[in-house]
């Protein structure tokens, strides 16, 4: 069992350098101003690409709780180091508020320089001063032994001073665990994601397109399948980092830099008074697995960016431009592929939440979801090309979506009358799905599923369905034949580095 006494230091900063995150988090909550969010950016920057990639074939999403744990145990530790600071000052001089000031103040200068906002660093700069100044209290004068001027870990002296001691730093390790509950409580309390969102500006006709895409649903068994639109709630996110920044539709412009004939800026008022669509635009992420879940739809209310593109008067060798957005993303595309693009403000219907780029992202047509950049802030037009954030990290960029098709747990079902149904979702980008086929014995014979209606927008999955008597067990395969007569890659491979490929395939029965 631990000593308390003689290890009061460390629990002491320990307790400080959480109760300074915890302040952070009371006052900004889960913000580009939190303390740990610098740290964890340098973190997923500073991450060789090897490394990255091989946390997102072996880990998954488990990968951003990994380095999410790393910034926060950072955070911590250099707050604690502080207070630790703190702490001997005090003993010192033997005054437990001049160690508290120091440590606050030291405290205030770290969180100042980590988000470089002074006002709110203060969340961070009190709470530690206060276990520091509480725990850092010296034994009480009239129990002869260790004072706050001796070595506070030394086990020697009367037990009544060691007990005394024992239970401040008890009394401030339980208050700080405390102040971390109330923290949390109280941030949730003040509102934050879980809000309603507002409508999405211009966006009339929204719910027309929304019931139009909804209507070219198959009917399935499944209460569980995703139709044909992911609610937002639910649709996939994958960013470079686990903080989101905040931008508001006020402060919002988009830069046309670099090789352009002329340089613009667009802001947020000037590009919703611009032609509005609302296109029903598919998403799937490069690094997923061949049956994984991250592929959704959803109806995206925006503008085409070819006019804006086209007003600036693109030049430059490579034909090409480089796409920035606020979390320090960036992404390269050939000037004709971009000028397909799209520029969305609103999400079925509603403003983009935070997490999905808010207030303004781009959406090109058929290309990996890694490649629609968020928070969009700057198109720059290049005289030669460069790689991209992922390029740089050994992924292919730009490329296009795989042909797929997907078959879901929740797309397995057995029916009333005892057959089995099987359901699911596929996609192809631009290129459209012609057909989906099923085998229910390995391989060896197909069948082509029912699909759901063919939709207008060029970029958007489609579902399938198909229903076969069992008789023991089978083994299921799906394949997709995109609108170009390509069928789904039959040789499976890893997400890296151009996306995962291959039959799916289940045991059913």
């Amino acid at each position: 069992m631990i000593d308390v006494t003689e290890h009061r230091e460390a629990f002491l900063a320990a307790a400080a350098g959480t109760a300074a995150v915890a302040g952070s988090y009371l006052v900004t909550g889960w913000s580009p101003s939190f303390v740990v969010r610098p740290v964890d950016q340098a973190i997923v920057n500073l991450t060789p690409g090897p490394i990255v990639t091989f946390m997102i074939e072996t880990v998954g999403d488990a990968g951003h709780l990994i380095h999410i744990a790393m910034a926060f145990a950072a955070v911590i530790g250099l707050f604690g180091a502080v207070a630790l600071a703190g702490l001997r000052i005090g003993a010192r001089v033997d005054r437990s508020l001049v160690g508290a000031a120091a440590a606050g103040a030291a405290s205030w200068l770290l969180a100042a320089g980590l988000t470089g906002i002074s006002a709110q660093a203060l969340g961070a700069a009190l709470p530690p001063a206060a276990v520091v100044g509480i725990g850092g209290l010296p034994a009480p004068s009239n129990s002869p032994g260790p004072t706050s001027g001796d070595d506070p870990s030394a086990p020697e002296g009367p037990t009544g001073a060691v007990d005394a001691v024992r239970r401040r730093t008890l009394g401030a390790v339980a208050g700080t665990l405390a102040f971390v509950a109330a923290a949390v409580v109280g941030r949730r309390s003040l509102g934050g994601d879980d809000e309603p969102l507002a409508d999405a500006p211009r966006s009339e006709g929204a719910t027309a397109r929304l019931r139009e895409v909804e209507a070219s649903a198959l009917a399935v068994e499944s209460d569980d399948l995703l139709g044909t639109v992911s609610p937002i709630g639910e649709f996939y996110n994958v960013d470079i980092a686990e903080f989101d920044p905040a931008v508001a539709a006020t402060e919002w412009s988009l830069t046309f830099t670099g090789e352009t004939g002329t340089e613009r800026t667009v802001t947020f008022d000037e590009l919703i008074d611009r032609p509005v669509e609302h296109r029903a635009v598919t998403l799937r992420c490069v690094g997923e697995d061949l049956n994984g879940r991250k592929l959704d739809n959803a109806v995206w209310t925006g503008t085409p960016i070819r006019p804006l593109l086209e007003s600036v008067d693109p030049e430059g060798d490579c034909d090409c431009a480089m796409l920035r957005g606020e979390d320090g993303y960036y992404v390269q595309f050939p000037v004709d592929v971009l000028a397909e693009g799209f520029l969305a403000w609103g999400m079925n219907g509603k403003e983009l939440p935070a997490g999905h780029g808010h207030p303004v992202r781009v959406l090109i047509p058929g290309h990996w979801g890694e490649t629609n950049v968020k928070w969009l802030s700057e198109i720059e037009l290049l005289n030669v090309e460069e790689d991209g954030y992922w390029e740089e990290r050994g992924w292919e960029g730009t490329g296009e979506v795989k042909t797929v098709a997907k078959l879901w747990d929740e797309g397995v079902t057995e029916i009333d009358d005892g057959r089995i149904e099987l359901a699911g979702h596929a996609y192809a980008g631009t290129r459209g799905i012609e057909r989906v086929e099923v085998s229910t014995d390995g391989g060896d014979s197909w069948t082509d599923a029912t699909l759901s209606g063919q939709l207008p927008d060029a970029d958007v999955w489609r579902q399938w369905r198909h229903v076969f008597d069992p008789d023991g067990t089978h083994e299921v395969v799906v394949r997709a034949v995109d609108g170009e007569g390509n069928r789904q890659i039959r040789e499976p491979s890893d997400p890296s580095p151009t996306g995962s490929s291959g039959w799916v395939r289940r045991t059913v029965g």
